[in-house]
């Protein structure tokens, strides 16, 4: 009997989950040790969680790969203590001294409390002792990736409040990502009108805010206009302003979103949504670089740089007398393309990380992470409304999780659109009567056996041995719980090392007790 007990889900889809490239589904660990032993045990149990692994014997080699750009980058590092040359401590001093923010969990043989501190002032995020437990190194490394991605959902918040936000806060792995953010940055140092064309979702604002905060005009105002949700009637009071009184109901001035843009950036979303007769003032205001406020006297002179941004095809629009020609080549100066999400599918795992970090600080939820399982989902959905739907996706997970972790069962509306996922959603319960003769519900036929039945006969209808059922019922606990031994032992009502003894007698294997422990 094969069985595959794994710490961190994907125990009942392996072969789902095997089927991935391992570069899209997981963060990447690098261990730090110069003992070679040491360097292959953690290597295995890190990869039985279901995270990429490498390993360097020395401090001076992993600065070197932290430091390599041509490679993935590295998002935690089990860092040893004590080693020749350049040990633990005086990595951690390094990367704090060139600004390299990867989280570090620090492992040492003796567990000295002085230890400890300086590596926890030095800047690591957590530490654990020789020879450490699987149980023990997941727990740190599933909170380490939390805090870590909690911690720069923050340092992005705040930059993006003061109009800072760069390119590094654009979250990808993939090329076709390289390369937009390469052009976007030569866009960055000049003040040419950009366009920004890509699909509904998939990050067209944040990659203009980047823009701006990595040009001159950085910590400006950045002032955001919908296009297509202008009132028709308001488009020209709302983009260059009024005087008081210029028309019915205009009882105070209004500056204008041209105005309020003065010497920062103004970032037209949607502008093929634009009515013709809006188009040909916005041209005008291009053209001339000034606004006439509605029932002004005089012109405004305005500084404004303009990122404009599409998710229709402005050519065809062109073609089809919806948009105007000599707009569009006022905006078109230097396009720029988004790709969607599903082009890009090795950036999901990260996304989701940090989107599930920043909704368990909103909403209080302490949840550590993903199961591999349901990153695989993730990975292999196509994601129509990219980035936006991701979002909103792991925003649900959290407000229905119960548990410490997000698994399939949180992803029910994503798993029934892809193939090999398959999630029973539970019906609603049946409505109260009032009919004191009405009859009592009963719920319809399941189609087919229910996959959490336990069978109580065999195949020649003879009740089956308590031995079998019992060793079912063990192989199913393993599987749900993913190898938790802790809480495989709990929920069956016996001890640990009962547990352990059960599983030989039953002939589960001595080689599945040393993964599952």
């Amino acid at each position: 009997m094969a069985f595959t007990v794994m710490n961190e889900g994907g125990a009942t889809r392996g072969a789902t989950i095997a089927a991935l490239p391992g570069n899209t589904m997981a963060a990447l660990i690098l261990v730090v040790d110069d003992d070679p032993i040491q360097r292959r045990l953690l290597e295995a149990m890190t990869r039985r969680f279901g995270y990429e692994v490498e390993t360097v014997e020395s401090g001076e080699a992993a600065l070197a790969r932290l430091q390599a750009h041509d490679r993935p980058p590295v998002d935690l590092v089990i860092l040893d203590l004590v080693m020749p040359d350049l040990d633990g401590m005086g990595v951690l001093q390094r990367l704090r001294q060139r600004d390299l923010g990867v989280p570090a969990i620090v492992q040492t043989a003796h567990g000295s409390i002085e230890a400890v501190i300086s590596a926890m002032r030095a800047g690591a995020i957590d530490f654990v002792v020789k020879p450490v437990g699987a149980e023990r190194l997941q727990v740190s490394i599933k909170n380490a990736l939390r805090v870590d991605a909690l911690e720069d959902e923050l340092r992005r918040a705040t930059r993006r409040n003061a109009g800072e936000l760069g390119f590094r806060d654009i979250v990808s792995r993939a090329e076709s990502m390289a390369r937009t953010v390469r052009l976007a940055e030569r866009a960055a140092k000049s003040n040419i009108p950009v366009l920004i064309e890509g699909e509904s979702g998939v990050g067209k604002e944040l990659l203009a805010r980047a823009i701006q905060g990595s040009s001159e005009r950085r910590g400006k105002a950045f002032v955001t206009v919908n296009c297509g949700a202008l009132p028709e009637t308001l488009v020209e009071s709302i983009l260059f302003g009024h005087e008081k009184g210029s028309f019915t109901g205009a009882t105070e001035k209004h500056a204008g979103k041209f105005a309020e843009a003065n010497g920062g950036t103004l970032f037209l979303d949607e502008i093929g949504e634009l009515s013709l007769e809006a188009q040909v003032k916005l041209l005008r205001a291009l053209q001339e670089g000034e606004i006439d406020p509605v029932g002004a006297r005089r012109p405004v002179k305005v500084d404004v740089r303009l990122i404009s941004a599409t998710n229709q095809n402005l050519i065809e629009l062109v073609k089809t007398g919806r948009f105007r020609e000599d707009l569009f080549y006022r905006l078109n100066v230097f396009p720029v393309a988004l790709p969607p999400l599903r082009a890009r599918a090795c950036d999901v795992p990260d996304l989701a990380r940090r989107f599930l970090a920043r909704f368990c600080a909103e909403e209080g939820k302490r949840i550590r992470g993903i199961s591999a399982e349901a990153m695989a989902l993730l990975s292999t959905y196509d994601w129509p409304g990219n980035v936006r739907q991701l979002e909103n996706a792991v925003f649900r997970a959290v407000v229905l999780a119960d548990g410490d972790e997000l698994t399939t069962a949180e992803f029910p509306q994503i798993a029934a659109q892809v193939e090999g996922f398959d999630v029973r959603i539970p019906p609603a319960p049946p409505p109260v009567s009032a009919d004191p003769d009405a009859q009592p519900f009963r719920p319809a036929a399941v189609v087919g056996p229910d996959p959490h039945a336990l069978k109580l006969l065999d195949d020649h209808g003879d009740v089956r041995t308590l031995e079998e059922i019992e060793a079912e019922s063990i192989r199913f606990a393993l599987a749900h719980y993913r190898g938790q031994m802790s809480q495989v032992a709990r929920k069956l009502g016996i001890g640990r090392s009962t547990l352990y003894r059960k599983m030989k007698d039953c002939g589960l294997g001595d080689d599945l007790i040393g993964d599952a422990a």
